[in-house]
């Protein structure tokens, strides 16, 4: 299996640097390549990496996505606090003004999701604080 990360060396994190990968265990992202990439066919933008927790997840069922329930059809094996997945930028914003979103990793967090939240409020979120987090 390639290395996602030389996959995906052109695309830019929120901090401006390569992105990483986010998670292979469940496999994640719109193209299910353990990269939280993004492109024309990702309406959705599941641009953020996300480290859900059960509040999380509860919230995201109460705005109807299910994110527990396994879904084989879709490679969709359910999510337990703790993994890590590729969320929708609007559903992760939704949750952070609900009072109910969960830490995101910024090294593995695509930069488009810059277009609809802003850094400052997934730094708070960072569960991945850079060397020198002047920057943030």
């Amino acid at each position: 299996m390639p290395d996602p990360r030389e996959e995906n060396a052109a695309e830019r994190n929120v901090l401006g640097e390569p992105l990483d990968p986010c998670g292979t265990d469940p496999l994640t992202g719109f193209y299910r390549d353990g990269c939280c990439s993004t492109g024309d066919q990702d309406l959705g933008l599941h641009t953020i990496c996300a480290v859900v927790t059960a509040e999380f997840l509860a919230h995201q069922r109460s705005i109807g996505n299910d994110l527990s329930t396994p879904m084989p059809a879709y490679r969709f094996p359910g999510l337990v606090p703790g993994d890590r997945w590729c969320v929708t930028a609007r559903n992760w914003l939704r949750a952070h003004e609900d009072g109910q979103a969960c830490p995101v990793v910024l090294a593995s967090t695509h930069e488009r999701t810059l277009d609809l939240v802003p850094l400052e409020v997934l730094a708070d979120y960072a569960v991945d604080v850079p060397d020198d987090p002047a920057g943030l």
